[in-house]
């Protein structure tokens, strides 16, 4: 770096900073880094490229010996946006009322300010600007070599910034050498560098990172970038900028092995994670292979190391280090509606059963609380079997014996259900599954009592690229159910088919305002409503459905008792606002209906529920409180129906 006032170590640092030309060929690039470790946040360290110059690496709390001041910030050439985002920068600005400790830790956080406050004028685009920090009147570097601080408490810290000139991108120059010389574009302004734009640091930093990224997905692992010149031309107000990168050898997939397991199969580990050995090398097989062993459940980390360099053969030799979670999960959740009543869940699970990432399960339920009988409450067990990677590392095969009682108004029925599924990952947003189910069921309803004895083959598909299954704010969601079954006791017929589609679109970069939207369909082709196992017909309401209305009380009735039926028409739309980092709100409006035909014939108008709610978002996924209004009531509806749940509505 040339100009004898550019940042430097603190104990050199000047009171004043003016940025001036850069030339840093190979040895790193000091502002630019600066600026993307150095923006707003609470750290009190200062690192450059991953060493720590000084500072403690975590916040020890309130200092014994606070030590209070009282910080003005102004700004000279700038507006007021720049001069919020700057406030926002500084450590001395933004934790005033948190005081350091003692006059060392107040100096301590001036210098730090410094490199903040450089770095943010760097993000704006401004290589000509000053920094000027006082504390007790002393410029930062006097204070320094003093130590001791004059004056009255809280002692009063001065921060002047003179903005300086937009700089705009120059001379911009991007190359490659060695083996993929010629192989990215030259163009400036592909990379984001334009000349004449903004030559905010960032993008610096950013077309670094685009380039290596693009030539490891071109098969070379080590590129690594070997000359960077970065000039701030003050004639001009031009930051000129020369990347060249260096390659260095295309490799191809050596062997895999894997460290960290004692229980699981190291066999199944290579299998699951599908590098292919061999192959030009390419990082998205090895983000594809990290994915599918991670979702396994089975490892509480996977990491993908590859080898420090490619062997002379141009192989790559690569390590999973993997570490195992533990076997045994117990789990158990709460779930509560003012229509629906409580409901409690438990759960124990033992993973990897036999080192290859079995899960053995075994659930239990009960729903409907507050009843006063226990006939009108709902209970579940289920036990469960799932074993990945069969005919394939794609293919899993699960199998699970349940029994229930649900008791909605509509009905009670019990039934006794085994089930085995094969299910197929096509790609990473598809996937499907088919099998067979037999189920013994006993029912009571608004037709009397009767049993069933069905015998089916289901299947359905999902499609699934949302960028967060709990919190959804882009993509869609998808679903298609099929069953063809025969009811062996009473010798009918009867194909079952339900789809649903939500999708999620933000309206922001930030992704605080979220419109979603769910539309879900089904039918039921075969025999009359009366021959159909009440539990397989379709009934609308609740907290899954049209929100305001009883569970399961929209429908058909006979009378004046739900009946369900023969297909189904639900639609839902939400709004939802980011209003803090913890809380959230929410608008929304469902609509629906249930019909006796197998296709809606929009005989019955549909039922509407409107209603807000507040989210908490938490690590695990947003606390979700919603209150509705049913806009039609029937009987058996509330005035207004209150739900509580983990994840969004839909």
């Amino acid at each position: 770096m040339s100009g004898s006032e550019g940042p430097r170590l603190p104990a050199q640092r000047p009171t004043t900073g003016r940025v001036r030309a850069l030339a840093l060929p190979g040895a790193g690039l000091l502002a630019l880094a600066v600026g993307l470790t150095a923006l707003p946040g609470p750290a009190t360290a200062f690192e450059l490229f991953g060493y720590r110059l000084w500072g403690s690496a975590s916040d020890a709390g309130a200092a014994a010996d606070a030590f209070p001041y009282q910080p003005v910030l102004t700004l000279q050439g700038g507006d007021e946006p720049l001069k919020q985002r700057l406030t926002a920068a500084s450590l001395l600005m933004s934790e005033a009322t948190d005081a350091p400790s003692g006059e060392s830790g107040l100096i301590a956080r001036a210098l730090n300010d410094f490199d903040r406050l450089v770095a943010q004028l760097y993000v704006e685009g401004r290589y000509g600007g000053t920094v000027d920090i006082r504390i007790a009147g002393l410029p930062l570097q006097t204070a320094l070599q003093q130590g001791s601080l004059p004056g009255p408490r809280p002692v009063p810290v001065s921060i002047a910034i003179s903005a300086g000139p937009m700089f705009t991108f120059g001379d911009v120059r991007i190359g490659t050498q060695g083996a993929a010389a010629g192989q990215l574009s030259t163009d400036p302004g592909f990379w984001g560098l334009a000349p004449g734009t903004l030559a905010d640091s960032t993008k610096v930093l950013a077309a670094e990172r685009q380039i290596l990224t693009s030539l490891r997905a071109r098969g070379y692992p080590k590129a690594r970038i070997v000359t960077r010149d970065i000039t701030a031309d003050h004639a001009n107000d031009h930051l000129d900028v020369t990347l060249v990168a260096d390659a260095g050898a295309q490799a191809r997939f050596g062997a895999v092995s894997v460290t960290g397991t004692s229980v699981t199969d190291p066999a199944f580990v290579v299998a699951q994670a599908m590098i292919p050995e061999g192959a030009v090398y390419d990082p998205e097989v090895l983000a594809k292979a990290q994915k599918r062993l991670n979702d396994l459940g089975i490892f509480a980390s996977v990491t993908m190391v590859e080898a420090d360099s490619v062997g002379p053969d141009g192989s790559l030799p690569v390590t999973i280090e993997v570490a195992e979670r533990k076997r045994h999960v117990l789990g158990a959740g709460a779930t509560w509606s003012s229509t629906e009543g409580g409901g409690l869940e438990a759960y124990w699970r033992r993973r990897n059963l036999f080192g290859q990432g079995e899960l053995l399960s075994v659930e239990g339920s009960v729903g409907r609380l507050g009843n006063s009988s226990l006939t009108d409450m709902e209970y579940a067990a289920r036990i469960a079997f799932e074993k990945p990677g069969v005919f394939g590392p794609l293919t899993s095969f699960s199998t699970s014996f349940s029994a229930k009682q649900e008791a909605p108004n509509a009905y009670t029925s019990r039934s006794a259900t085994y089930d085995a599924y094969l299910k197929r990952t096509f790609t990473d947003t598809l996937s499907g599954r088919a099998g067979f189910e037999t189920a013994f069921i006993d029912e009571t309803d608004a037709y009397g009592k009767k049993t069933y004895l069905l015998g089916g083959l289901p299947a359905d598909l999902t499609f699934d690229n949302r960028d967060d299954a709990l919190n959804p704010s882009r993509g869609f969601l998808a679903t298609a159910f099929a069953e063809p079954a025969y009811d062996i006791r009473n010798r009918n017929m009867m194909l079952f088919l339900r789809g649903s589609v939500s999708s999620y679109v933000a309206l922001d970069e930030a992704r605080r305002f979220v419109l979603a939207g769910r539309l879900s369909t089904g039918s039921i082709v075969g025999p009359q409503v009366d021959d159909i196992p009440a539990g397989r017909r379709f009934f609308a309401g609740g907290g899954g459905s049209i929100r305001g209305y009883a569970y399961r009380n929209v429908g058909p009735r006979r009378n004046g008792e739900v009946t369900g039926g023969r297909s189904v028409l639900e639609l839902s739309g939400e709004v939802r606002v980011r209003l803090t980092e913890t809380f959230g709100a929410v608008a929304f409006v469902d609509a629906g209906n249930v019909y006796k035909s197998s296709v809606p014939d929009f005989s019955r108008p549909f039922k509407i529920g409107v209603g807000a709610g507040l989210r908490y978002f938490t690590p695990i996924g947003p606390l979700r409180l919603d209150v509705a209004v049913p806009l039609s009531p029937e009987k058996g509806d509330p005035d207004f129906a209150i739900y509580l749940g983990l994840s969004q509505a839909f």
